[in-house]
C-alpha cells in the first residue's frame, strides 16, 4: 500500500518522504511559456495548495525534487545554463489568520514579507508601510540576484470569505488593504517573472481583478481542466492497489468499487466538456480508510453559503433540478450579488454538467453523492428549524416507515418538521408551492426518488414517491379538506402510470395552513 499524502501541501515533503504523488508538473511548463500573470480558481480541498508548493519548488530551482516527472523531461531540452533557473520567489499562503480582527491581514501580509526579506538578507525600513515594503522586497530581490521575482498568493480570497456576511465593516478593510498592497504589481512588470494568484472565489471588486488587466484567468479554460484533482485516469494509474483492497474490504468487485467511488467522489468539471475530476481529499481519505464517508463536509460547511442561500430568492428545490447560468456570472462574485448560484459553483457545490455554445450558458448541478446528501443533512436543520444532531434521527425514522408502507407514521413526522417552520413575518400566506419544495428536500435528503409536478395530459401531481414496495401519489392543497386532494388524484388519473406496477400505490391527499401552522390534516387510500 502506497503512502497516501492527506492533508499535506508540501511538494517537497511529499517527493521526500516517498507518499504519492500525481504528475500536474506539465501544466507548469504550460504556465511559464504562455503569460506571466495568472488566476486560479478551485473548491476548497481541491489541491490548489500543493500546486502553489509545486510551483514555488521548481521557481526556486529544486531539480531534485522533480526527478522522473514530466517537467524534468522540458527542462532537459534547454540549454544547459536554462535549466532549473533559481528566481527570487515572495509567497503569501493566507487560508489561516485571524481576519476578522482589524490587524488580522495585515499582520499576515507582513509576515510574509519579512520571512522573506530575512532569507534574502534584505535590511527591514521601518518606515514603510505594506504597499512600499512590498514594492521594495521586490525590487530589492532583482537588484541583489539580476532574476526576475516570482509571486505566488495562495488563497487569497480567505480574508474576504472569513468576513463575508458576518463582518462587513472588516470585509470592506480588508478589501481595501488588498488593493494597496497587491495593487503594487501592475507598474512592476519588469521586475515580475511570473504572479499567481489562487482561491475558492473571485471577487470581481478585489484590485487584483481590476488593476491587473494583463492577470489571466485560467479557471474555466479546458487546457487547465485537469490542473487541481484527480481525474479517472490519473487514479488508476497510481492507486490502483488502494482501489482494489477498498474493494475487497467492502466485498465489491473491482469495476463495482470504481463505480462507487465514482458516484461518491468525482464529477467534477471546470471547463466545457471536460473530463470528470475526484475531489483529492476525498478520494485519499476512502482509500485509507476503506470506507466511502463523507470526508470533504467533515471538514465544516462554510456558513456564509447557507446564509447567502437562505437570503437569496432560491428554493432549494431549485438546486436540485439543475441551473442555468450564464459564462460571465459564472466566473465573477459579486458580494453584493443577491444570486448565490456563483458562490456554490465557485465553491464546489455545484459543477458545470453541460454547456450551450450559442447562448453561452452553463447547466450547473451537484457533482456527486457525497456534496449532494451532506450539503441537504446541513439544510435541513435550517430549514425546519431543529438541532443537528436530531435531523439523523429524524431521517432514520422516517426512512423506516415510508419504505414500510406506514403513511401515518410518516406524515406525523412531517407534520412535526413543517411545525417547526417560522411563519413569515408580515403575515405573508404560506402558498402551495412552498409546502411542495419543502417536502421535495425532505424526500430528495432521504434518497427516494422523487418526481414534483409531474405533469400529465389532464393535469399535473404535486408529488410521486418511489420505493421499492410502494409508490406515493400524493397532492397538496391549503386551508382545505385532504379529501378534495384525493378527488383531484382520481379525476386527473394522476395515478395511471403506475396502475401496471407490481408496487402498492398510496395515494395521499394533505392540507397545509395558510397562516403557517404547518401540515395539518392528511388522508391516504
Amino acid at each position: 500500500m502506497a503512502k497516501l499524502p492527506i492533508g499535506i501541501q508540501s511538494f517537497e515533503n511529499i517527493r521526500r518522504d516517498g507518499y504519492v504523488y500525481i504528475d500536474k508538473t506539465s501544466y507548469i511548463n504550460k504556465l511559464a511559456n504562455s503569460g506571466k500573470v495568472y488566476f486560479l480558481s478551485r473548491p476548497r480541498r481541491f489541491g490548489k495548495s500543493l500546486f502553489v508548493s509545486t510551483l514555488e519548488a521548481y521557481f526556486r530551482g529544486q531539480a531534485e525534487l522533480f526527478r522522473g516527472l514530466d517537467i524534468e523531461k522540458t527542462e532537459d531540452k534547454k540549454p544547459e545554463d536554462e535549466r532549473w533557473i533559481e528566481y527570487p520567489v515572495i509567497k503569501f499562503s493566507l487560508s489561516g489568520g485571524d481576519y476578522n480582527s482589524p490587524k488580522g491581514l495585515s499582520e499576515t501580509l507582513s509576515y510574509y514579507l519579512r520571512s522573506f526579506e530575512r532569507q534574502m538578507g534584505i535590511e527591514h525600513d521601518d518606515s514603510l508601510d505594506l504597499p512600499n515594503q512590498f514594492r521594495y522586497c521586490i525590487e530589492s530581490a532583482f537588484e541583489m540576484t539580476g532574476r526576475r521575482v516570482v509571486v505566488l498568493v495562495d488563497e487569497y480570497d480567505k480574508p474576504l470569505l472569513e468576513t463575508m456576511t458576518v463582518n462587513e465593516k472588516q470585509e470592506d478593510r480588508n478589501r481595501i488593504l488588498f488593493k494597496g498592497v497587491f495593487s503594487v504589481l501592475k507598474d512592476m512588470d519588469s521586475y515580475l517573472k511570473f504572479v499567481f494568484f489562487t482561491g475558492v472565489t473571485k471577487f470581481s471588486k478585489v484590485s487584483i481583478f481590476s488593476d491587473l488587466n494583463q492577470l489571466r484567468d485560467i479557471s474555466l479554460l479546458p487546457d487547465y481542466s485537469g490542473i487541481c484533482g484527480i481525474s479517472e485516469a490519473e487514479l488508476v494509474e497510481n492507486l490502483k492497489v488502494e482501489i482494489q483492497a477498498t474493494a475487497e474490504h467492502n466485498g465489491f468487485s473491482y469495476d463495482e468499487c470504481m463505480q462507487r467511488l465514482a458516484e461518491m467522489y468525482d464529477g467534477y468539471h471546470f471547463s466545457a466538456d471536460s473530463d470528470g475530476m475526484y475531489n483529492p481529499f476525498s478520494i485519499l481519505n476512502a482509500l485509507a480508510d476503506g470506507n466511502f464517508g463523507n470526508y470533504w463536509f467533515e471538514t465544516g460547511t462554510p456558513t456564509f453559503l447557507i446564509n447567502k442561500l437562505r437570503a437569496s430568492s432560491y428554493d432549494a428545490k431549485d438546486m436540485l433540478d439543475g441551473l442555468r447560468i450564464s459564462e460571465r456570472s459564472l466566473s465573477d462574485y459579486r458580494p453584493e450579488n443577491p444570486d448565490p448560484v456563483p458562490l456554490f459553483y465557485q465553491s464546489g457545490y455545484l459543477t458545470i454538467k453541460s454547456w450551450n455554445p450559442r447562448f453561452r450558458t452553463y447547466i450547473l448541478d451537484f457533482p456527486n453523492d457525497e456534496v449532494k446528501n451532506s450539503f441537504l443533512e446541513d439544510l435541513l436543520p435550517l430549514e425546519f428549524n431543529i438541532e443537528s444532531r436530531s435531523a439523523s434521527s429524524i431521517l432514520e425514522k422516517f426512512v423506516n416507515a415510508l419504505e414500510a408502507g406506514k403513511t401515518d407514521d410518516f406524515m406525523l413526522i412531517l407534520q412535526s418538521l413543517f411545525a417547526g417552520i417560522p411563519y413569515a413575518e408580515g403575515n405573508v400566506p404560506f402558498q402551495e408551492r412552498e409546502w411542495r419544495n419543502q417536502m421535495y428536500l425532505v424526500f430528495t435528503l432521504i434518497g427516494a426518488y422523487v418526481k414534483t409536478e409531474i405533469h400529465s395530459a389532464v393535469g399535473r401531481c404535486d408529488c410521486i414517491v418511489e420505493t421499492s414496495d410502494y409508490v406515493y401519489v400524493m397532492e397538496f392543497k391549503t386551508d382545505s379538506d385532504p379529501a378534495k386532494a384525493l378527488v383531484q388524484i382520481e379525476e386527473k388519473q394522476y395515478a395511471i402510470p403506475y396502475v401496471s406496477d407490481s408496487r402498492r400505490i398510496i395515494k395521499v391527499g394533505a392540507t397545509f395552513s395558510s397562516e403557517g401552522k404547518g401540515l395539518m390534516n392528511w388522508k391516504a387510500v
